[in-house]
């Protein structure tokens, strides 16, 4: 060997070993998973360069609360909101007092939030109304799109390259050329097609109409987190209607020859509920883009709001700058607090282990635990690493049922026929500890009632998986099953 390539693989070497030193020093700084930190040491450690990368890219799924940029744009805006006379929407803000606990759930729930959240209070006067897949959601949200006056916020995961985003970004144009204000934000992993195939690109010159991609992966910045992603999906139109819940703007959500569309529930609201969302859109939109608050916050986007229901509803904004966990807890304490059901529907099963002790618990004690996935799933780890929960909920008795094609992306929770957790969170590590979300808390046994005959209908299309047959199954299933529950902490 040559002095020149003993040169070159001592250098190798001390960068994979600063290299990984880094990276040990970065996961110890701050307590986490353990498998997640050991999982992450190990593959920095086998992987040389590559391992670190992936780390920066993939591995950093928070920073410290008080340095993050996200946390302090919303706190500035929080403060602005609160204490600037002009710019501040007060007749917003005069809302926000909360409406009184209706029985012991609500009032034990109410508590742990208050500690969380305790800008965003259970507000009364709200109407809710369950939409089914595309084929319910997308002819109201476009509707809504042409009705609007003033402006028009929208905000999707997923908006794809095909016929339903380009209706939707052709009705918004048309908006902005007759003088409504239109802004859009869409994910940049998640849009990925329309935004490298120029959907967004005509949008931009139409005067009027803003646009901006969410991403916190920018090298001028110091920002690494490729793995910190968007997820909301909401639609306020003069700050009067609203939408949100689990739908993209994709043709794979609406009824195609021979092709069914994917289940999912998406949901409209009415009444104080949505400034809310109104709330949570401006803020994320002032994080990219650093609009000036004062022409966010003021009583055009946030007019008095008159009762349009007897709905009393609470958001819950999660993500990784917010100061808890507040998606993990929101959903840790709904099911605690359960004494006779729990119907839980969601894509993605890979809880944490708090919620899946948490589950396990509440059938061993009696409460009826019902579990709604799909049968087949569109990312095959995740389905694999679902199962591998199954035996230890059915051996506590826990009820699993998988939905028959088409796939179901649908997610609430159900807690004894008086409450209910909607949105955009799935029951997985990334969407309650890595994504930005959004859900209601739902406090209305009729709105329950809805979505309680919904999810039955979702049952009537699904498979019970039994536990004589589950332990049963090849052993084939469960080694794919147990490898990829051994991703599970990096998901």
């Amino acid at each position: 060997m040559h002095m020149s390539q003993h040169i070159l693989w001592a250098a190798g070497w001390m960068f994979h070993l600063t290299a990984f030193a880094l990276v040990t020093f970065h996961c110890l700084q701050r307590r986490r998973n353990a498998s997640s930190t050991l999982l992450w040491i190990f593959i920095t450690w086998s992987i040389p360069v590559l391992g670190a990368l992936f780390y920066l890219s993939f591995g950093i799924d928070r920073v410290d609360d008080r340095g993050y940029l996200k946390f302090l744009t919303d706190e500035h805006l929080l403060k602005t909101r609160k204490g600037t006379r002009d710019a501040a929407p007060r007749a917003y803000w005069h809302h926000l007092t909360g409406a009184p606990a209706e029985n012991e759930f609500q009032r034990e729930f109410n508590r742990t939030l208050d500690a969380l959240i305790p800008d965003h209070p259970a507000l009364a006067g709200n109407r809710l109304v369950p939409l089914v897949n595309g084929d319910e959601a997308y002819p109201r949200m476009l509707e809504a799109i042409r009705q609007a006056r003033h402006h028009i916020h929208l905000q999707s995961y997923i908006i794809g390259n095909d016929s339903v985003s380009r209706e939707f970004m052709a009705a918004l144009s048309a908006k902005a050329a007759e003088g409504v204000q239109v802004r859009l934000l869409y994910d940049r992993f998640g849009s990925t097609y329309a935004l490298f195939g120029g959907l967004f690109r005509k949008a931009r010159k139409t005067p009027g109409f803003k646009v901006a991609g969410w991403t916190q992966a920018n090298l001028l910045k110091r920002q690494f987190q490729i793995n910190l992603r968007n997820h909301r999906k909401t639609l306020v139109v003069d700050g009067e209607k609203g939408f949100f819940g689990g739908i993209n703007l994709l043709d794979d959500h609406i009824s195609r020859p021979g092709k069914p569309p994917i289940r999912d529930y998406h949901f409209e609201a009415e009444g104080p509920i949505v400034q809310e969302l109104q709330y949570s859109f401006l803020r994320d939109w002032y994080f990219i883009t650093e609009e000036s608050p004062g022409e966010l916050l003021t009583e055009e986007y946030f007019p008095q709001t008159k009762p349009a229901g007897n709905i009393t509803a609470r958001l819950i904004s999660s993500g990784p700058s917010t100061a808890e966990d507040v998606a993990i807890e929101s959903f840790f304490n709904s099911i605690v607090l359960a004494q006779k059901q729990i119907l839980a529907v969601t894509p993605y099963f890979v809880p944490p282990a708090d919620i899946l002790r948490a589950l396990r618990s509440a059938a061993l004690r009696g409460v009826d635990v019902q579990l709604v996935v799909p049968k087949e799933n569109n990312h095959r780890y995740a389905g694999y690493a679902s199962r591998a929960l199954y035996e230890e909920l059915l051996l506590a008795g826990v009820r699993i049922f998988e939905r028959r094609p088409p796939f179901m992306h649908a997610k609430a929770l159900i807690i004894d026929g008086e409450f209910a957790l909607v949105g955009t969170a799935n029951l997985d590590v990334r969407s309650l500890s890595l994504n930005y979300e959004t859900c209601l808390a739902v406090y209305s046994a009729g709105f329950v009632d809805v979505m309680k005959r919904i999810i039955h209908e979702d049952i009537a299309c699904s498979d019970e998986v039994l536990l004589a047959d589950w332990q049963s199954r090849p052993t084939r299933y469960r080694l794919l099953e147990n490898l990829a529950s051994l991703m599970t902490p990096i998901l």
